[in-house]
């Protein structure tokens, strides 16, 4: 997720070819001991519910002795599963991709279409023209968020197996023809894949790649992050949400209008910065629809908890806050409540210590047209008065946005329209903790009733004395912790807002403590400012319960290449799974503890050898190797964690 806390590095971005020879397949498939990682004791495959528990080996992390497992999709770990019969199964892991966004894929009417292709509002593509003579439809090298999942009435054709679905987002690409920043220039497709499940291996092949039309949605801003809600849709994201009042000022937003609209004053900044949610259809094809009441933020991977109604939201920003969405009905997000947390004393980073209660703060009830028609009709200024330097009125209100300085005043009668279209100054306004620096992905262990979210890094706003730190967000750290970590957040029902209102959920975060966190270091042989064997920068996470395992996935300017982990909640053991190409990050982490028996780990990654200060050492040797795996840089995989031949299914 593009990191706009610090515009001076906006890059994040493209790449991929894979060096992988014979076919990978996924945790659980044929057995053909040839090819297993480790031995299996006992015989045939696992009895269902015979399954007790299981750990990752850790793979080391790549180095220059061999730069090609630095510029590519490196898997050197495995699974090992312990069964009740106290026989054991070991999988060698590998990575298998669907695609490399560039390519020419299939489209389910024996055509082809371009994967991570940029469309406008029409559906028509969108070309590069910055080079004469190389004119191209525009593709992203930013995959992120993806879901998979499966419908009981599917019906593709072409499907031998079972037909099952990915939704994937793409959420930018880097740069144009002529090398210029792209970053944000254009509206973010969704696509579903649908693919082929062999029944008796679980491999998955692609089928269908479908273009999910969003011109009834405006297009879509910057999608980041994405999970699977318990109703089976995928949930996307709006990050970094376009500063309505100020709008008009920026080149990125008027550049994104043009390519939406064909014009570069039609987009309006208040249609941006929400929910989306994609429904897939048994035919392979998406639909979608966005949810205007969730508070405009910089939306980042969400997670709806086992209620089916409460929503816990990453908020990717300086000046971040902890937002929760409770919804009137069950598996309908189109009416609810929205709340912003406070946090007590006692906040800390350090895992040892005890952490800090949470509070919450009501900041309005809407549904999703209601607030969709202010954002037709409202201008910033019908909403709000912002001044960027002291108007010397005392009228106003100093908050933090961006880490910058605002003073607003609400115009009377505006609350609701202020809670829902300007969301981060009002959240700041009615006394949140608005202190967090790139609050990112969201996950929840249900068995425990904890929720874990993603501090990418801890900087500026958390920093006693960084860019818009604020006493009253309760967050005061001597020093920044750039690495960042993961917070855990206790959950618990009976609740009451600040106004003494009771909260309709059994999953409100009370308590949050840190989790894991990773470790600032001078800079090493490799070039790491991280240690490169604890996390660093963490963006994606998810967890599986069966496992009892988080999966962490890195957007990283610390380590060289960033990495996926699986942390035991249990055990406290720490694995790393995956390294991804140097400069890459690593998105779309989705993990699927049974699908028609088979157990998937999603996993992309953006913008290979998007090189800065970080890879001095490095690139020079690797800069070559990533443009000829990854199509000069211009493309990003899309594909899973999947396993060498086994006899093994999680039971």
């Amino acid at each position: 997720m593009s990191d706009l806390a610090h515009p001076a590095n906006p890059t994040r971005r493209t790449a991929l070819k894979f060096l992988a020879t014979a076919p990978m397949l996924p945790l659980g498939a044929l057995a053909s001991s040839t090819l297993l990682s480790g031995c299996a004791t006992g015989s045939g495959p696992a009895a269902a519910g015979n399954y007790l528990s299981s750990s990752f080996s850790s793979m080391a992390a790549p180095s220059l002795a061999n730069a090609a497992a630095m510029a590519t999709t490196t898997v050197g770990s495995s699974l090992q599963v312990q069964l009740k019969d106290n026989s054991t199964q070991s999988y060698k892991l590998a990575y298998q991709p669907f695609f490399v966004t560039g390519d020419m894929v299939p489209d389910g009417k024996g055509g082809t279409i371009l994967a991570g292709g940029y469309v406008d509002i029409n559906n028509q593509p969108i070309i590069d023209r910055s080079v004469p003579g190389k004119e191209r439809q525009i593709f992203s090298d930013g995959p992120d968020g993806t879901s998979l999942l499966g419908l009981a009435n599917a019906n593709v054709p072409g499907v031998k197996g079972k037909a099952v679905f990915a939704v994937v987002q793409f959420e930018y690409t880097t740069r144009d023809n002529a090398g210029a920043d792209a970053y944000g220039n254009l509206p973010s497709p969704i696509a579903v894949l649908t693919l082929d499940q062999d029944q008796s291996t679980g491999k998955l092949s692609l089928v269908k790649y479908h273009n999910v039309d969003m011109s009834k949605a405006h297009g879509l801003w910057i999608t980041c992050g994405a999970s699977l809600s318990p109703w089976n849709t995928h949930l996307s994201s709006e990050e970094y949400e376009p500063d309505a009042p100020f709008a008009a000022e920026s080149s990125q937003f008027k550049k994104f209008s043009k390519n939406v609209y064909g014009d570069e004053n039609k987009a309006n900044p208040y249609h941006y910065g929400h929910l989306p949610e994609v429904t897939v259809h048994p035919d392979g094809t998406g639909s979608v629809k966005k949810h205007y009441n969730m508070g405009r933020i910089s939306h980042e991977l969400v997670q709806v908890m086992p209620d089916n109604r409460t929503v816990l939201m990453g908020d990717d920003a300086t000046n971040s806050g902890l937002f929760v969405f409770v919804a009137d009905r069950e598996k309908d997000l189109s009416s609810g409540t929205l709340y912003v947390g406070k946090l007590g004393t006692g906040f800390s980073v350090d895992p040892a210590d005890q952490g800090a209660k949470i509070s919450w703060i009501k900041l309005g009830h809407a549904n999703s047209a209601e607030i969709e028609k202010m954002a037709d009709t409202l201008k910033p200024a019908d909403i709000m008065t912002v001044h960027k330097t002291d108007p010397s009125d005392a009228s106003f209100t100093k908050v933090f946005y961006n880490g910058n300085p605002n003073w607003i005043k609400i115009k009377p009668g505006m609350e609701k329209a202020a809670a829902f279209l300007e969301t981060h100054r009002y959240a700041y306004l009615m006394g949140g903790s608005m202190g967090f620096s790139k609050m990112e992905g969201t996950t929840v262990n249900i068995k425990d009733k904890v929720a874990y979210s993603a501090l990418q890094n801890m900087v500026d706003s958390m920093v006693k004395t960084g860019k818009g730190w604020n006493a009253a967000s309760g967050i005061a750290m001597d020093k920044a912790l750039v690495a960042g970590g993961v917070m855990a957040h206790k959950l618990d029902g009976g609740q009451k807002d600040l106004g003494g209102n009771a909260i309709n959920s059994e999953w409100m975060p009370v308590h949050t403590k840190a989790l894991i966190i990773g470790e600032d270091i001078a800079a090493d042989a490799l070039g790491n400012k991280a240690h490169p064997d604890k996390i660093a920068n963490p963006d994606n996470l998810k967890f599986s319960e069966k496992m009892r395992t988080l999966f962490i996935g890195e957007d990283s300017g610390s380590h060289v290449n960033n990495f996926i982990w699986a942390y035991n909640v249990d055990t406290k053991q720490l694995s790393r799974l995956m390294s991804m190409p140097a400069g890459a990050e690593a998105t779309g982490l989705h993990v699927v503890d049974d699908l028609n028996g088979w157990t998937y780990i999603m996993s992309n990654f953006q913008h290979a050898g998007d090189w800065n200060s970080l890879h001095g050492k490095v690139q020079a040797v690797l800069d070559p190797l990533v443009r000829a795996n990854y199509k000069d840089r211009y493309g990003a995989a899309v594909g899973y964690l999947t396993a060498d031949p086994s006899s093994m299914k999680l039971g």
